[in-house]
């Protein structure tokens, strides 16, 4: 296969930004108390089903450039000039409106220079990894030096409008499992910077092998839209954890020839951060180690297009020395469309 391994392209530097509010399960239980009533649910099943703690939010009216911004303001701060920024993507399911781009808000939060180049990428939980392989394909064709990736996401408008959807609404226990996964979404930004090797730091990591799966055939399992001014999500979980399973088994298969790693190749694995039975499922299809995984969905829950990258950020930041380990990131969004991408020392 062509143009699936990347030479010459590195992560020069990693940044994320938390939220300030934080939701414990437990309070959006107690937000849910008339639907818990009604149907004689017991406290504590989201966190046991989901394994999610807590999510963290911003305010409903926090633009998503702010929050991409944020983490690209601490980017910034880490030594990336601005001026030698030559793409920037924006790479989230929010953004702040349809036109113009919400790159283009982002771009005059963080300043940057008049010759970076902006744009959009969305496709929903994927979108940051498909930044990368775009972004590190122009690198390696020698068409720009250096791109920033941010993605911003903030689900409490979500979270909001489904509690006011579950209280108001007669519906029955089967009828509110489509409305389950929008209680377990939450908001984080993260920004990378990459660029060519020649312009890395001793010691970055390398972007390195790719593999590529979509089956458009469950694009319906899960979709999401505006109400309003409020936004809304259907999901059915148990589909769709069944169909992102064989997408990714089919990726990993591709991936596995392409790099040709093994499954104990890796020293720390990343999933798209869903939730416990997510995680258990795709290590024991995969037949991988989970004792290699890292995790943040605890703690943030689903964040969409930010949770993998800020996985990967979060395990280098508590951890240094992961840096000089081999990585893969096992992406997947619905629609259904996985991209696996290996990280090398």
């Amino acid at each position: 296969m062509i143009n699936s391994f990347f030479e010459n392209v590195g992560i020069e530097e990693m940044a994320f930004a938390y939220p300030p509010e934080v939701w414990p399960s437990e309070e959006i239980e107690k937000k849910l108390n008339p639907l818990y009533q009604k149907l004689n649910l017991p406290l504590g099943r989201l966190e046991l089903m989901t394994g999610i703690k807590e999510r963290r939010f911003w305010s409903c009216e926090y633009a998503a450039s702010s929050a991409s911004a944020e983490a690209g303001k601490k980017l910034l701060k880490k030594g990336v000039k601005k001026d030698h920024i030559d793409l920037l993507i924006h790479s989230s399911v929010c953004r702040d409106r349809l036109e113009p781009a919400t790159a283009s808000y982002i771009h005059r939060l963080l300043g940057l220079s008049g010759k970076t180049q902006i744009l959009d990428i969305s496709n929903a939980c994927l979108g940051f990894v498909n930044a990368i392989i775009l972004a590190a394909g122009m690198i390696e064709s020698k068409q720009i030096k250096r791109a920033m990736i941010v993605a911003g996401e903030n689900g409490k408008p979500l979270v909001e409008k489904t509690i006011k959807i579950l209280n108001k609404c007669n519906l029955n226990r089967k009828e509110i499992k489509p409305y389950f996964a929008n209680l377990t979404i939450g908001a984080a930004s993260v920004a990378w910077s990459i660029a060519h090797k020649s312009l890395l730091p001793k010691d970055r990591p390398r972007i390195g092998a790719y593999a590529c799966e979509t089956d458009t055939t469950f694009n319906h399992l899960c979709e999401g839209d505006s109400d309003g001014n409020e936004l809304i999500m259907q999901t059915d979980s148990e589909k769709l954890l069944h169909a992102g399973i064989s997408v990714a088994k089919k990726t990993w298969n591709k991936f596995k020839k392409i790099s040709q790693w093994r499954p104990d190749t890796p020293s720390f694995i990343v999933t798209h951060q869903v939730g416990k039975a997510h995680t258990k499922a795709i290590f024991e299809s995969l037949n991988l180690d989970i004792t290699k995984n890292h995790s943040t969905f605890e703690f943030l829950g689903n964040c969409g297009s930010a949770s993998l990258p800020f996985t990967y950020t979060h395990a280098c930041e508590s951890s240094p020395s992961k840096l000089k380990d081999p990585a893969v990131l096992l992406g997947i969004g619905s629609g259904l469309s996985s991209i696996m991408l290996s990280i090398n020392p």
